[in-house]
């Protein structure tokens, strides 16, 4: 089942932080949340991000690693229901698109190369035919 918009990913997360609260009365860690919630760490950690800055959840960090507190679960409901997860995608098509400038510019760097090392040994052979040739 794919969720595309971040209000229902939200409430999700924020359920899964209840859900395993109550299962081990210890606050979960984001990759428990994940785990439950069949997500990747990735999008995980992004979602948990976003909810600590809109100031839902709130994220601890101890010696037993960061654990999740829900702090204002009112505050989910300022979320947009149309809003996408596009910041994200955006990020994402910009780095494919310079992943492939970079390998349009290395690939016309080997052209470049490759034709420097051809005229370089057709200038050598040219002196080789020419020292070769009877006085």
């Amino acid at each position: 089942m794919k969720m595309h918009d971040f209000y229902t990913i939200a409430h999700l997360v924020v359920a899964g932080i209840r859900v395993l609260t109550h299962q081990k009365s210890i606050p979960p860690s984001i990759s428990s949340v994940c785990d439950l919630l069949a997500i990747s760490g990735e999008k995980g950690h992004h979602v948990v991000r976003r909810l600590t800055e809109i100031g839902v959840v709130e994220n601890i960090s101890g010696a037993y690693g960061t654990k999740l507190f829900i702090k204002d679960h009112l505050l989910l409901e300022k979320i947009s229901r149309e809003e996408t997860d596009s910041r994200l995608d955006e990020e994402v098509k910009k780095f494919k698109d310079g992943q492939k400038n970079f390998s349009k510019k290395i690939e016309s760097f080997k052209a470049d190369q490759e034709e420097k090392k051809r005229k370089l040994f057709a200038n050598l052979e040219k002196k080789l035919q020419k020292g070769k040739e009877p006085l």
